[in-house]
């Protein structure tokens, strides 16, 4: 495409501005010491009301997955500018149903970028489904909400910013349609089910549906689609990839770009111990709890005070504040045991083996991308899943980044490999929607 080498930069530029913001704010707002909002979510700012379209009906209506619940435009800004239209594209905020770890149905949100520029490749305009990455547990995280506010700022430490916003304003300025899920309980009633594989790859894929069943847009109905996602959002695709064939075998995906995916989680607790994105641990321990709530009398006496602490607060925070309050403790003070006993032992061994990633074949080529020493979701796992895929005879092509180890604790490996190596994924991807032949490396990683 003849705007690659410009879009990198512009991504790099954007990402630094975001970057540059989010610390700066994050560390007034710590030095200033203002306690964050008792209890619940905090409110919605003035003039951005969120409840009516977030709360679904009761039951839900009859429909089947990836059917459209309810849509309406929504207001873009790409942060950190607050100027409105950069997307180059108009937003529309949809409710859709997806299907709950147990085949529930469940309400989900998203938004969908229907482009103002042409597609210009071949075939018509192409559908890439986003799975965003960590964006925390309480429902002013949604990134659906985000698009309309830049950053978001409600009082102490719960101040957050759409960190993708770079990579979906570059990808619809070069012609992609772009679907973008808040996954289950992000924004919408219920808690998110953070790490939970079936829930999000269930996600990833209605969203797909829903875009595609839009009216009055571009996205063509029966065509092409690829997965987009990093970090959380890489294990969400992943996932996806694996459950298509069964769960939507209609969709026509032809790639997905799976970034530093968590395909395994019993090897990620030496990773985070320590680290800046330990409170995350709350997340995903809380995600196992909504999905599976029998199991929290178990789980809470796995946990200290400090533990239970740690699941109460983080219920309701962005990933900005939880950072902030828990970056750099030690998993033993959220457990009354070796935090590696525990997670060998039930409740939470039967439950972290249900979200593996790798025991099937997914429907389309895939690339999967990883840092050497990427300190939060780690090489060797990543390294694993294009593995067990390869030995099912899958299209794999793995990809080392190697930055060296730098400030390692505090995630940079893990989120500056997002950005160095965006514009490569994003161009493998326009060449699958080219219809462009794959290079898949099994046996040589």
């Amino acid at each position: 495409m003849d705007n690659v080498g410009d879009g990198s930069r512009w991504i790099a530029h954007r990402t630094g501005r975001t970057i540059a913001v989010l610390t700066g704010v994050g560390v007034c707002v710590a030095a200033m010491g203002i306690a964050p909002p008792a209890g619940g979510d905090p409110p919605d700012p003035p003039g951005l009301q969120y409840q009516e379209f977030y709360t679904p009906s009761d039951p839900l209506p009859p429909g089947q997955p990836g059917d459209l619940i309810r849509t309406e435009p929504s207001r873009l800004v790409l942060e950190p500018t607050g100027q409105l239209g950069a997307f180059v594209a108009t937003g529309i905020r949809i409710m859709y149903r997806s299907t709950d770890a147990r085949g529930n149905p469940v309400p989900v949100t998203g938004t969908y970028f229907e482009p103002d520029n042409p597609w210009p490749g071949t075939g018509p305009r192409p559908l890439i489904s986003f799975a965003v990455g960590t964006y925390g547990q309480g429902d002013q995280c949604a990134p659906s909400r985000l698009f309309n506010q830049g950053i978001h700022f409600s009082s102490g430490l719960d101040i957050t910013v759409g960190y993708e916003e770079s990579f979906i304003a570059t990808m619809v300025a070069r012609g992609f349609a772009v679907v973008v899920t808040d996954y289950q309980g992000l924004g919408t009633p219920g808690v998110h089910t953070y790490g939970n594989r079936v829930a999000q790859g269930h996600a990833v894929l209605d969203a797909a549906r829903a875009a595609q069943r839009l009216p009055g847009t571009s996205a063509d109905p029966q065509g092409s689609v690829a997965f987009w996602g990093y970090s959380q959002g890489g294990a969400a695709v992943a996932s996806a990839a694996e459950l298509a064939p069964s769960y939507a075998p209609e969709l026509n995906v032809v790639g997905i770009y799976s970034g530093a995916p968590a395909a395994d989680l019993t090897e990620l607790a030496p990773f985070f111990d320590g680290s800046g994105g330990v409170g995350f641990v709350g997340y995903l321990l809380n995600g196992m709890i909504a999905a599976y709530p029998e199991t929290e009398p178990a789980i809470r006496d796995t946990l200290t005070i400090y533990g239970k602490d740690l699941l109460d607060k983080t219920l309701n925070q962005c990933f900005v504040e939880t950072m902030l309050t828990y970056g750099f403790h030690h998993l033993q003070e959220y457990f009354t045991r070796d935090p590696g006993q525990a997670i060998s032992e039930e409740p939470l061994k039967g439950l972290i083996d249900l979200q593996r990633i790798g025991r099937d074949k997914p429907n389309a080529p895939v690339f999967i991308d990883s840092n050497r020493y990427d300190s939060v979701a780690p090489w060797t796992v990543a390294n694993q899943l294009g593995r067990d895929w390869c030995a099912q005879n899958a299209d794999v092509q793995f990809w080392t980044n190697e930055q060296p180890p730098f400030l390692n604790k505090t995630g940079s490996n893990h989120n500056l490999t997002y950005f160095v190596d965006g514009e490569r994924g994003l161009q493998w991807i326009a060449d699958r929607f080219n219809g462009l032949p794959t290079t898949p490396n099994c046996g040589d990683f």
